[in-house]
């Protein structure tokens, strides 16, 4: 629809009532302007009063506008906003092509027959939320004893800085439950099997449970302790691949993949993204088709080929995983905030699954139907392919750039660094032994390599950012005789320094390793 064009619609507005004299108060019509612009309706399951509570109790308008940016996401409704404890109840989004009328009716006092009404468009409404759902279980932060109940949010709510006597008196027990209903909308459940379900053995610890069981993706995982390595894949993951494997570039990712593991053993799963343009959900069934999954040891969160064991070979230090983690410390000189890295998680921005649409695709309206454009128009029409390859930073770390995420796995071949590769390369031809911790490498290399990365990331960031100003020295004692003030700075000088050993001791060490990293791709495969 152009909008340079006054488009005009005609409506013809009757009036309806309960007596019988229907001609006294006839009906009018009138042409009215459509205006393109777009609105949001929200179908609020209560009478509203004052639209400032009604939109509080949505948290805002800030709140619903970012709702409205996911397109999965539900709208949350808290009857009690000021209570932490209140539960949400949650709308629904649904695609609509209504139309918002305002209408004035004047009628005249002498003569009721004669009434004037006048229409204005607003504009045209595409999406629309619907509180279809039941409102869940509500906890009260309250007491109850001897018939007698009090409230406990001035105990447990901080609601300014409070001493140590706030904290040690005495508290009733308040537990809020874990989790609520799994689902607002009632099932019609009878305790029938379903007929649409495959009936397994009730022997199962999914059969009854808060989420869906996962979905097998056949993958083999292998352990650092383990005394030897598959050398094929499950034939259940040749058929899932077989049965997904239908276009054109699927073949090719197949064969791309199958090329990359025989030029090299041992890829990260970001590697195998940079190189490859896949979708993910097709990733996780060709993976385990021609590689394992390393849980334990140097090569932990990474996929081996399939019959190479990367602890008999000593050719197999280059491809061990380092896990690195930015430090942000006044003690480098920088914090969080100096830093343009975002980190891959935030506990900030967690949503509860009820508060995410999983329902089926809505069907189209007639807002989304395009329009006839002319014999050449279906080509013009097309989607724009869509990329799911990662940038060559996931995964590969060179001088003077900064990672992506405070949190990366890299390949010691990926550390694109002369002198980091010098000390990797200190013992070569001369491994012994195969240590679960630095591998192949000389002992405490895994922390010297990211004492070195870390050091070249706080050289990016100073150069960006002014350095801190030095603390002044702590002052030093005065005495009578020269002799004794010598004494005195020497003295001074050594407890200083110790203070400043203390504080390296006391820097933040990254763990061996990333146990929620690599349990979240571990669960992706189960």
């Amino acid at each position: 629809m152009a909008r340079n064009k006054e488009v005009k619609l005609e409506f013809a507005l009757k009036e309806l009532t309960l007596s019988p004299q229907t001609d006294l108060v006839p009906g009018g019509s009138s042409s009215v302007e459509l205006r393109d612009k777009r609105l949001v309706c929200v179908e609020y399951p209560a009478v509203v009063r004052s639209v400032d509570k009604m939109l509080e109790t949505l948290g805002g308008e800030q709140t619903v506008t970012k709702t409205f940016a996911h397109p999965n996401k539900r709208l949350e409704l808290r009857f009690r906003p000021q209570d932490p404890f209140c539960h949400s109840a949650c709308g629904n989004r649904f695609p609509s092509s209504n139309l918002l009328l305002r209408v004035r009716r004047r009628v005249r006092k002498k003569d009721p027959s004669d009434a004037e009404i006048n229409m204005e468009m607003l504009g045209v409404i595409g999406t629309t939320y619907k509180f279809q759902g039941l409102a869940d279980f509500q906890c009260l932060a309250v007491h109850s004893e001897g018939g007698k109940v009090t409230s406990l949010y001035d105990k447990i709510i901080l609601r300014k800085s409070e001493n140590q006597e706030f904290f040690e008196q005495p508290m009733p027990y308040f537990l809020p439950p874990a989790i609520f209903s799994r689902l607002d909308t009632p099932v019609d459940y009878s305790y029938r099997p379903d007929v649409h379900q495959n009936l397994a053995p009730m022997t199962g610890k999914n059969f009854i449970g808060l989420n869906r069981a996962r979905r097998p993706h056949n993958a083999i995982f292998v352990s650092f302790s383990e005394p030897s390595v598959p050398s094929e894949c499950l034939e259940a993951a040749k058929v899932n691949w077989t049965r997904v494997c239908v276009k054109e570039n699927d073949k090719q990712a197949e064969e791309r993949m199958k090329n990359m593991f025989e030029s090299r053993p041992i890829w990260s799963r970001n590697a195998v993204k940079a190189n490859i343009n896949i979708h993910p959900d097709k990733l996780k069934l060709l993976l385990p088709v021609y590689a394992f999954y390393m849980v334990t040891g140097p090569w932990r969160s990474l996929w081996v080929r399939f019959g190479y064991d990367p602890r008999k070979t000593s050719e197999s230090k280059k491809y061990q995983m380092l896990d690195f983690r930015i430090r942000c410390s006044t003690k480098h000189g920088y914090s969080l905030s100096d830093i343009p890295v975002k980190a891959k998680r935030s506990a900030l921005n967690y949503s509860l699954p009820i508060t995410q649409n999983k329902a089926a695709p809505h069907p189209a309206s007639v807002m989304d139907l395009p329009g006839q454009e002319g014999p050449g128009s279906s080509s013009s029409r097309d989607p724009a392919p869509v990329s799911y390859q990662l940038r060559e930073s996931s995964y590969i770390f060179k001088e003077g750039m900064l990672p992506p995420h405070r949190q990366m796995f890299y390949q010691l071949c990926d550390l694109d660094v002369e002198s980091i590769k010098e000390v990797i390369e200190e013992n070569t031809g001369s491994e012994q032994l195969c240590d679960e911790r630095d591998g192949w490498c000389v002992l405490g290399t895994t922390d010297k390599l990211r004492d070195m990365i870390s050091a070249m990331i706080k050289k990016i960031v100073r150069a960006q950012k002014p350095a801190l100003p030095e603390l002044p020295k702590r002052r030093r004692r005065t005495a009578l005789s020269s002799k004794r003030d010598v004494d005195a700075d020497v003295d001074d000088e050594e407890e200083f320094k110790e203070d400043e050993e203390e504080d390296e001791d006391d820097e933040f060490q990254p763990s061996e390793g990333s146990e929620n990293e690599m349990e979240t791709e571990i669960l992706d495969y189960m």
